[in-house]
């Protein structure tokens, strides 16, 4: 009887043993049985699905990986659309707040990974969603990259905080995405605004906006003008920048104080037709081998697995050994998602279509600002004062902005100017594309006025 338990011990911790070895191997055995297609809706570039579609499928050759590329909010808008009969099994992006839409839809079901050693949080964000519905594979944060050359030839100093792109010598310089056509964008205005407060966020987004060259469609725009030298300073997640660097571009990239590190997260699909797949595509992703993946000069992205940052190069950001990135915003996805579409309807109908009228008024403050400072005058000062604060106004405050009505004015989302929206939206967006056109003519006035004092 002794022999006969000591035996089913042994063996008992042989298949301990065993199934440690595959923890650690990180070829993706916990779907050993999967097979069948695999069909995930990502925002993620192709570098980047591609090398983990060929990873995941040499570990899992029974197994077809099918991506289906989408901005975020075309992403959500795809699994909403298609519940009824969903075809999907995974859902793979940046932004937590859309993962937070689809949770709050019910179209995502929950799935705990096998692998270990995974920490809670990251930064100060949480890894995994609490209660399961999707989980953090790696981080990102963000911040400003530029062009060392192009700034060398400009003679432009390094920013190194949002407030530096706010100023004068900066002007005609800057790119920055849309929000509304890209969820890290969205992320960044929405850290800004978090970080520095509703009102006082606005102001710094639109006084960097003063100083934009151009706002791209869709996010890789930015960091492709900044390696081109076309522009020379971006506002990026830092991927964008550490995969140039790693590619030769003579780019750098900088976190400012006011940054969040947050995770880029994956979730199985309610209903999804090829569940042991979907799970094991999460585990493979969570797994050292995926993990890996991440290091790679096409991806750099920031692991969540902290041992995976000894096989990362020098001077690779470590947000669990650097507490301070990340450490000045606690960001709060319930806030950022009950205005999730009010604050990317607020950028375009402030700044994006209406660029050249913010940036003729920019400019104008630029010029009275110089002239004033060589020859002071106080009602000139008060004169810029008052362009600036024109500038800086906002229609709705923080409240209003996380109201369910406002919010839920906004069902479609705009690719450009022209496109139609329901009524009530195009109400909205009408009133505040009117205010900022007023605003922005008003302080240009004002700051015309003020040079002419100071002449």
């Amino acid at each position: 009887m002794l022999r006969t338990t000591r035996t089913a011990t042994c063996t008992l911790r042989n298949a301990a043993a065993a199934l440690a070895v595959l923890l650690l191997s990180g070829t993706a055995a916990f779907a050993q049985d999967a097979s069948g297609k695999l069909v995930i809706v990502t925002s993620f570039p192709k570098d980047m699905t591609t090398a983990f579609q060929q990873a995941y499928q040499k570990a899992n050759p029974k197994v077809t990986v099918e991506i289906l590329n989408r901005n975020t909010n075309a992403g959500v808008k795809y699994l909403q659309e298609t519940a009824s009969n969903n075809g999907v099994d995974l859902f793979w992006a940046s932004a937590p707040d859309a993962f937070e839409v689809l949770k709050g839809a019910g179209l995502l079901q929950p799935y705990k990974p096998k692998v270990e050693g995974i920490p809670a949080k990251v930064g100060a964000y949480p890894v995994n969603d609490p209660e399961g519905m999707y989980a953090g594979f790696a981080a990102s944060g963000y911040g400003i990259m530029w062009n060392s050359r192009y700034m060398k030839a400009n003679d432009l100093p390094v920013p190194k905080e949002w407030a530096d792109l706010t100023k004068p010598v900066y002007f005609d310089h800057v790119a920055i995405s849309a929000p509304s056509r890209s969820g890290t964008t969205h992320l960044t205005i929405e850290t800004i605004l978090q970080g520095e407060g509703w009102e006082k966020g606005w102001r710094t987004n639109k006084e960097m906006a003063g100083n934009y060259r151009t706002i791209t469609e869709r996010s890789f725009g930015v960091p492709d003008g900044v390696n081109s030298g076309a522009f020379g300073v971006g506002i990026v997640i830092d991927f964008f920048a550490l995969s140039s660097q790693a590619s030769g571009f003579p780019v750098e990239f900088a976190y400012p104080t006011i940054t969040t590190i947050v995770p880029a997260n994956v979730g199985v699909v309610k209903n999804a037709p090829n569940k042991a797949a979907a799970e094991g595509f999460v585990d493979f992703l969570l797994s050292p081998k995926g993990q890996e993946v991440l290091l790679e000069p096409a991806i750099r992205r920031l692991p969540v697995n902290p041992v995976t940052y000894e096989k990362a190069p020098a001077g690779y950001p470590n947000p669990f050994k650097d507490s301070s990135l990340g450490a000045q915003v606690n960001f709060d996805v319930n806030v950022s998602q009950a205005r999730y579409n009010v604050v990317d309807a607020l950028f375009d109908q402030l700044i994006t279509f209406q660029l050249d009228d913010l940036k003729a008024a920019t400019q104008a403050i630029y010029k009275a600002e110089a002239a004033v400072a060589k020859k002071p005058n106080d009602k000139a000062k008060a004169l810029l004062a008052e362009a600036r604060d024109l500038v800086a106004a906002m229609p709705v405050t923080a409240e209003q902005a996380a109201d369910p009505q406002l919010a839920g004015a906004f069902t479609v989302e705009r690719k450009s100017a022209k496109d139609a929206v329901p009524e009530r939206q195009a109400q909205v967006e009408q009133k505040w594309s009117a205010f900022a056109k007023e605003n922005y003519a008003a302080a240009r006035k004002k700051a015309d006025e003020a040079l002419a004092l100071a002449r």
